[in-house]
């Protein structure tokens, strides 16, 4: 049975974690982007269909032709940061699904049969759990994030995935070692009541 974690791992996941705006000049490796992957990919999806597809934007080059496709101040925040990771959604995820859900065979046929609004549905619903988890595990392997909207997906669409028509952009998320200095004080975090109910 799992064992609750301790405080400081709770402080560093949630309650001291920060979204941040800008970055110190410390570059985030290539096996670091991979120990991301290796813990994101353990989140529970929809019949474990995985629909994110990710580009870490690492280079000058990439980040550059995302920033020209962002608004605001975004621009910015993307060509500063070490990397900015475009979270996208296959929306053919059903496609990988006799590997990825190999004891129910028929769920590929299944959601394939599904009109392709209903099967966007689903990628933009597990693809935000994916970058959720994204965020989660960059936090605990001591990154901070910077997620964000502000671009022109059709743009990024077709800068990025043109090789892949049926993946498109959900969202994009800075990644790096945050400075403190980026960030404001902390909006206000409501009490259980406000927005629960238990029936």
């Amino acid at each position: 049975m799992a064992q609750p974690i301790n405080e400081a791992a709770l402080d560093q996941l949630f309650r001291t974690a920060r979204t941040f705006n800008g970055y110190f000049d410390k570059a985030v490796t290539p096996e670091q982007i991979d120990a991301i992957w290796e813990l994101m990919k353990f989140g529970p999806t929809s019949a474990n269909s995985l629909p994110a597809r990710l580009i870490w934007c690492s280079s000058d080059a990439a980040k550059e032709k995302l920033a020209a496709l962002s608004s605001g101040t975004n621009a910015d925040k993307i060509r500063a940061a070490p990397v900015t990771v475009i979270i996208g959604m296959d929306v053919d995820f059903h496609e990988q699904l006799a590997t990825l859900l190999p004891h129910y065979p028929a769920m590929q046929d299944i959601i394939g049969s599904l009109p392709e609004p209903v099967r966007e549905v689903m990628a933009l619903r597990n693809s935000s759990l994916q970058g959720a988890y994204f965020i989660m595990a960059a936090r605990a392997l001591g990154l901070d994030t910077g997620p964000m909207s502000g671009f022109d997906n059709a743009a990024v669409d077709a800068a990025f995935f043109a090789d892949t028509p049926k993946v498109k952009s959900n969202f994009i998320s800075t990644l790096g070692y945050g400075d403190p200095a980026t960030i404001f004080d902390r909006s206000p975090r409501p009490d259980f009541d406000r927005f629960n109910a238990i029936a």
